[in-house]
């Protein structure tokens, strides 16, 4: 784990990823990306914890967040705050809109299997849309993502394992690919150089021809090890359920 990471992850689940994956964890920072243009992915959320960034999420309507169930599991909701509009996580920028959470969806999350590992949160009131705060666009339920598909994933966590929390929101050009990969993931690489996601990226997007097609959610052994993809969960085959909970609490459905 990072420092950056959320403090309360139980040892045993770690052993449970290692026993079923030959060692994963949770998938927490950007390794061999660079600098985002200030503000370029509005969509982008911060999950933070005593002010202290622990996950990333995805705005996906103007009431809720998207991120990784595993992100909030044994955490105190009402400690979490959700951070929009940022893009260095040091200052208070004037973009900024801080939220607490109300309510929280999951999907029948199995975190010994590290399945169906999404969560929606309700922000406590809609969020401003702005030039810098907006929504992602989802995709369509079912919708199938080719091996070769070049996206991109960001986030907030450290440089590399043993490198410093970087100040602004980092990104990173993946490619989807198919070996190793489950059908419920969707899982990336990044070919001839040690790059990928690593421990404070989890819950953050994956987006793939502007569209919000899976969310951060784990990686085998180590960060950018060259041998196994990166694993995130995938957003289409949860679509109608957003939906249902967007409609259920009032929201309008697809942004």
């Amino acid at each position: 784990m990072t420092q950056s990471h959320r403090p309360s992850h139980p040892a045993l689940a770690l052993v449970l990823l290692a026993t079923l994956l030959g060692g994963a964890a949770w998938a927490s920072e950007i390794v061999g990306g660079r600098a985002a243009q200030p503000h370029s992915r509005p969509y982008m959320a911060s999950l933070q914890m005593l002010n202290a960034h622990f996950c990333g999420g995805t705005l996906i309507h103007p009431s809720f967040v998207l991120t990784a169930a595993h992100c909030l599991a044994n955490m105190p909701m009402a400690l979490v705050k959700v951070v929009l509009g940022a893009h260095n996580l040091r200052n208070a920028e004037p973009s900024q809109q801080k939220f607490s959470i109300t309510r929280q969806f999951s999907n029948n999350y199995d975190p010994e299997g590290i399945r169906n590992d999404i969560l929606l949160l309700q922000l406590d009131r809609p969020a401003n849309l702005t030039a810098q705060v907006a929504v992602a666009k989802l995709p369509e339920q079912g919708q199938l993502l080719p091996h070769g598909t070049q996206c991109l994933a960001m986030g907030w966590g450290r440089l590399g394992t043993m490198e410093p929390v970087p100040q602004v929101l980092q990104e990173l050009n993946v490619t989807v690919v198919t070996f190793l990969c489950r059908p419920e993931n969707v899982c990336t690489f990044v070919p001839r150089r040690k790059a990928g996601i690593c421990f404070g990226d989890s819950g953050g997007p994956l987006i793939c021809d502007g569209i919000l097609q899976a969310v951060d959610s784990f990686l085998v052994r180590e960060c950018a090890n060259r041998q196994y993809p990166d694993f995130y969960a995938r957003v289409a085959l949860y679509v109608d359920w957003i939906q249902s909970v967007l409609r259920s609490v009032g929201g309008e459905g697809r942004s």
